[in-house]
């Protein structure tokens, strides 16, 4: 099983660039940079198309588009990225582990049923033949929420994790992988997910998932240094995009949705099938004890200890509560 490598080379490669982050000082910015998924329809785009968030920090947003959590980890180690939106708690977790200097200052999207393993259809498995994917080859965006998921299932179903061929790939490459048959399985998320299960089926439901604690959400992180040095401005953000958030949950508009796909890249019929699987927190809820006031720093601990176990990272925090940092959400609360 050959996973172990390149996560633990992902962890150094982050660890080593973490010393190089530029210092972001309050008042000096004229731009900062956001990271997103494309093909992830959420609320915020329709703000970030209406130019909400310049005119709301007072700067220009660029945004930038990756395709797993731990690139946006890398682009934040280096400097080049201030916010991440959406980022799993997974590639989270690897990169506070490592010692980089990230902070969780929002939930931004919980999703149970749009992060999933699915079975190649030739492959006739379902829950209860699972074991009939010992030996197999099988597709993992390593590092991210759909790699945890990975693993949890694995542990369920009772298939031996050293017996599985496993390859480092972003969702879409798995899904192509699935189709022509170069793997026998395949995990991912958001877009790619839905092209995986064109090609066959999943193992267990959302709901199956959550009764045996397999939680998925995305959070919005960004380096510590940044947060410090710009508490205002990053409250101003969470402020935006829970507005957002809360238009969205009031009516659920045609033509606000219209501008989220058009934003994420997909069809507008493929974007209403993404969304109608995540819910979006309120920031009263964040501040909860199901999220930040103490299920989501216990959660990470656990991610954790399931990749140490596995021989995913060399090594867990003892707590992942200094890596929440509620300040800027509680001062959205009051704006």
């Amino acid at each position: 099983m050959k996973i172990k490598s390149a996560l633990m080379g992902a962890a150094a490669s982050v660890a080593m660039m973490a010393g190089s982050q530029a210092a972001f000082a309050d008042g000096h910015l004229e731009e900062i940079t956001v990271a997103y998924f494309l093909e992830w329809p959420m609320p915020m785009l329709a703000a970030k198309n209406r130019g909400t968030y310049d005119e709301a920090l007072g700067v220009t947003v660029k945004w930038v588009s990756f395709d797993t959590g731990t690139a946006m980890s890398a682009a934040m180690a280096a400097g080049d990225v201030h916010l991440a939106v959406s980022q799993g708690v997974p590639p989270f977790v690897v990169a506070a582990s490592a010692g980089q200097d990230l902070q969780v200052v929002d939930v931004a999207v919980s999703y149970s049923e749009n992060d999933n393993c699915v079975a190649g259809a030739a492959m006739d498995i379902t829950k209860d033949n699972a074991t009939d994917l010992n030996g197999t080859k099988v597709a993992v965006p390593l590092g991210t929420a759909a790699h945890y998921g990975f693993l949890r299932q694995v542990e369920h179903f009772g298939i031996d994790l050293g017996s599985l061929e496993v390859v480092d790939m972003a969702p879409p490459e798995g899904a192509a992988a699935l189709a022509q048959g170069a793997v026998d399985w395949a995990c991912g998320f958001g877009g790619g997910l839905n092209t995986m299960k064109e090609n066959g089926n999943v193992l267990l439901t959302g709901a199956e998932k959550e009764e045996l604690g397999i939680l998925v959400f995305d959070v919005t992180s960004a380096p510590a240094e940044f947060v410090a040095e710009n508490p205002e401005m990053v409250a101003k953000f969470l402020k935006v995009t829970a507005d957002a958030n809360a238009e969205w949950a009031a009516n659920q508009d045609e033509a606000m949705l219209e501008i989220i796909a058009e934003e994420s890249g997909q069809e507008l019929e493929a974007a209403r099938g993404n969304i109608a699987t995540f819910s979006f927190p309120t920031i009263e809820e964040q501040l909860s004890e199901t999220w930040f006031g103490g299920n989501a720093a216990t959660f990470m601990k656990g991610v954790a200890d399931v990749f140490v176990d596995a021989g995913s990272i060399p090594s867990a925090l003892d707590s992942y509560e200094d890596a929440i940092n509620t300040g800027p959400l509680e001062e959205a609360s009051q704006m």
